[in-house]
């Protein structure tokens, strides 16, 4: 045993564990225990991570046969050598990140937050602070797209990186340990877009069907329905083709002197497509003429002030709104399957404006109209509170008693 290690504490911690029951612990008392479980696991993965590259450095692994450091870390762990061999990437990386990895040893970061940060700071060293503050804030899936910017903007051949994603493209699917069948796809953002926007529709066919029939199911399971219907009508003659709905078109955000010049410049501009990332502009002038892409570049129409007289935002609108805000705009939620709600309600105003207009996800639009929820003052990204919350417009907007 290392000289120091609390192997009392550890052994103490083995017992609570060991005589935990969850049903005698009080409703009340299991959020506080699960946070402070949390908080220890957070510092036992830290420990793992910067140890790892030690591990590797023992050659140890050699002795038991093991092919490498990751295949010894993946068999000690029970984990999988790929997500071993990712441990090992991140604690080679914290060792030129001394932020990162202070913040993870101090508990502040989950290992997978940790592993997004070092990715993305190893490529853009002085974008290391800036991406600690987003981990603070954001959630997992928007870290990872922050991060995929700061990588994007710091590569020096978006072009390469495009060619090797779409060489490297695959299509794989096995059976999984409950015999069930699996498919994963990984490729270009442009191919996913184009997916997307043919399949968003038929999901939401598959949602309205379920309904109907009084069954309720999660959002994948009806992508997985929908995916099997598309595989049917392409054996069925073909039918019209219909408009592409503004909700699932592959909106394609590029900044009008990047469009013009050909790259990318600073971190100021931008060129990808919502809710999947980057891409090269080449690609982006290739897509301009697809039927499922709309282009918004930032000298195209002002649509800010236009009033539009029915519930729902015009065309020219949706697209303006997914330029200014692509994902839910409650803080740490980083759905793209919004509804567009109105700051005054409709019945009030009888006209719909953008700047009246924010995005939100199905889940806090419900929160909003059912349960009094609501964001806090300001614009973009923020808070939604519940009615108790000092934070909460209703409360904020009291007349202060003297």
């Amino acid at each position: 045993m290392v000289q120091g290690f609390p192997s009392q504490e550890i052994e103490a911690l083995a017992r609570f564990v060991a005589d935990l029951d969850p049903d005698t612990i009080g409703t009340d008392d299991a959020p506080e225990l699960w946070l402070a479980f949390d908080h220890v696991e957070r510092l036992a993965g830290a420990a793992k991570v910067s140890l790892a590259r030690r591990v590797d450095d023992s050659k140890q692994w050699k002795d038991t046969g093991d092919a490498s450091a990751a295949h010894w870390i993946a068999r000690q762990s029970g984990t999988t050598v790929t997500a071993a061999q990712r441990t090992l990437t991140t604690s080679n990386r914290l060792a030129e990140l001394d932020q990162t990895s202070t913040a993870l040893r101090a508990g502040q970061l989950s290992n997978r937050q940790a592993e997004l940060v070092a990715d993305a700071a190893a490529q853009d060293p002085e974008s290391e602070s800036d991406l600690l503050d987003a981990a603070r804030c954001q959630s997992v899936g928007e870290l990872r797209e922050t991060c995929g910017r700061v990588k994007a903007a710091a590569d020096p051949d978006p072009e390469a990186r495009y060619r090797r994603i779409h060489r490297n493209r695959r299509l794989c699917q096995g059976t999984d340990a409950d015999g069930a069948w699996t498919l994963h796809m990984r490729g270009p953002v442009d191919a996913g877009a184009g997916l997307n926007a043919v399949l968003g529709p038929v999901i939401d066919e598959m949602f309205r069907t379920a309904r109907a029939e009084g069954r309720r199911e999660s959002r994948e399971a009806y992508a997985f329905d929908a995916m099997c219907e598309l595989v049917r009508r392409a054996t069925t003659p073909a039918a019209p083709p219909k408009q592409p709905n503004p909700k699932y078109l592959g909106l394609l955000r590029i900044d009008f002197q990047a469009l013009i010049r050909g790259k990318v410049e600073n971190d100021d501009e931008l060129c990808e497509i919502t809710g999947l990332g980057p891409i090269p502009v080449s690609v982006a002038r290739e897509l301009l003429g697809e039927s499922i892409l709309k282009l918004v570049i930032t000298k195209g129409i002002d649509v800010a002030h236009v009033t539009h007289l029915g519930r729902g935002p015009t065309v020219a609108q949706e697209i303006a709104l997914r330029w200014r805000s692509p994902q839910c705009v409650a803080q740490g939620c980083y759905r793209t399957d919004i509804e567009h709600d109105h700051r005054i309600d409709w019945t009030i105003t009888h006209h719909t404006r953008l700047d009246e207009l924010e995005p939100l996800c199905r889940h806090h639009h419900r929160l909003k109209t059912r349960r009094r929820w609501a964001l806090v003052e300001g614009k973009g990204k923020r808070p939604m509170v519940p009615p108790s919350d000092p934070r909460h417009p209703d409360n904020t907007n009291k007349p202060q008693v003297a």
